[in-house]
């Protein structure tokens, strides 16, 4: 992994429940990392191979090994937000994360 690709500083969120007054549950979003990414869109044929898989994926976050990321969390980068669709360990050397993700309008 090439350290300065890392160029964009994003928060990845946890999904988090809480109750209301009445008692009612309401989703929330709790912080759980701020790290250096890399993001990259899916171009001719990466999108078109995802679209087999699943229509949805618009891009890939790149990061450094992070334990205890999950398909449930989300991106936030700016004014964006992606949410995490899959979740690759490269060769299974805990070494860097690839996430697959689709941009939420």
């Amino acid at each position: 992994m090439r350290i300065g690709n890392l160029r964009n500083y994003i928060t990845i969120q946890t999904p988090t429940e809480t109750t209301d007054a009445n008692l009612e549950i309401i989703l929330t979003w709790a912080t759980f990392a701020n790290v250096w990414a890399e993001i990259t869109p899916l171009v001719g044929r990466e999108y078109y191979a995802s679209k087999t898989v699943n229509a949805e994926i618009s891009g890939k976050v790149r990061i450094r090994y992070l334990a205890g990321v999950t398909s449930e969390m989300r991106i936030i980068d700016g004014t964006k937000t992606y949410q995490i669709e899959a979740v690759i360990n490269i060769d299974n050397r805990n070494e860097e994360l690839v996430l697959l993700v689709k941009e939420v309008v």
